[in-house]
């Protein structure tokens, strides 16, 4: 068990994470949270009838679930910085004036994104549960009935994990480790 240092105010003298690994958080208690990445869709593209199947499905599906569960949305910094170096490097070839000035325009929305920290918005089902072979139990049963539903999910990874605790200790703010400002 870890030791709490009486009167410190550090995030982990009280968070009970012991690691994350193979998709799960271990607590020192042993607890395993997992759960699944739930695919985006947006369902209001389709019709009245098609949204309401959806809706009624998901309805129906939280409710056969017989365990404590959480739905929990969170905000991953969007990394474009590949695509913007091949988009740098196509420019330096291209010879054609048109073709370069499309590629400068995809270079510029690029830009927008990285000054605006664009974010992709991910959904997970998380639980609770102290058994592994439950674990795995529940995550079949999550992503098949999500699969009822029309939806594709699967189990939450390491680095999902890892995305879920920033967001909820940082409070969806951005961190940069290891950067030192003076004050």
């Amino acid at each position: 068990m870890k030791k709490k240092i009486a009167g410190s105010n550090f995030t982990e003298n009280w968070l009970p994470v012991k690691a994350i690994q193979n998709g799960m958080i271990i607590t020192y208690d042993n607890l395993k949270v997992s759960g699944v990445k739930i695919a985006p869709r947006n369902i209001f593209i389709l019709d009245a009838q098609a949204q309401d199947n959806v809706l009624i499905s998901l309805r129906n599906f939280y409710n056969m679930l017989d365990f404590e569960f959480w739905l929990v949305v969170a905000d991953r910094p969007v990394d474009i910085s590949v695509y913007m170096s091949q988009l740098q490097l196509l420019y330096n070839e291209t010879q054609l004036p048109s073709i370069r000035k499309l590629i400068m325009q995809d270079i510029e929305k690029g830009n927008t994104f990285i000054n605006n920290n664009i974010v992709d918005t991910e959904y997970y089902i998380l639980f609770k549960e102290k058994n592994p072979d439950d674990v795995q139990k529940k995550i079949r049963m999550l992503i098949n009935g999500l699969a009822t539903c029309g939806l594709n999910a699967s189990q939450t990874s390491n680095d999902d994990l890892r995305i879920i605790l920033d967001n909820f200790l940082n409070g969806g703010t951005t961190t940069e480790f290891g950067t030192v400002m003076p004050v």
